[in-house]
């Protein structure tokens, strides 16, 4: 199975909610239909905050990222953020992940992208080590810090 990606267009959102629905049951996110459509809409309408990208067949993708955009001055420039990266159940392991951890920054960084970051669960160590794996690095000097607005 190809991790090919295709960025998502707006003719995508019914698909792209669908995912994100699946995901956030799944990880146990509250979130509502209305709050994942005004997060998702904007991003397929280009919005130059992020961008969403569909995993494998286009009619049937297999999973979603969806990666976010700010400027570092750390990074010297425009940085990436991994929001969110989901991958239907049936068809995990079988390297979809890794091929699209692989391919994402290569284009990113062609699009003057300089740092691409994630977050991961502490207590997940699979993650850990399929980020790792992709060369991912922990920062051992900072953690993730939210304050909610």
């Amino acid at each position: 199975m190809s991790a090919a990606l295709h960025l998502a267009k707006p003719e995508d959102l019914d698909k792209v909610l669908a995912l994100v629905a699946a995901f956030h049951t799944e990880m146990d996110i509250a979130s509502s239909e209305d709050s994942r459509k005004a997060a998702i809409e904007p991003l397929l309408n280009g919005i130059p905050y992020g961008a969403v990208y569909l995993l494998g067949p286009t009619r049937a993708p297999v999973g979603y990222v969806v990666v976010t955009f700010s400027w570092s001055v750390e990074f010297g420039g425009m940085d990436g953020a991994i929001d969110e990266l989901y991958i239907r159940p049936p068809v995990r392991k079988r390297g979809i992940a890794t091929e699209v951890l692989i391919a994402l920054p290569k284009t990113l960084a062609e699009a003057g992208i300089t740092a691409l970051h994630l977050e991961v669960d502490r207590e997940d160590e699979s993650a850990q080590r399929l980020y790792a794996r992709t060369r991912f690095k922990a920062r051992d000097r900072y953690i993730l810090m939210t304050k909610e607005l």
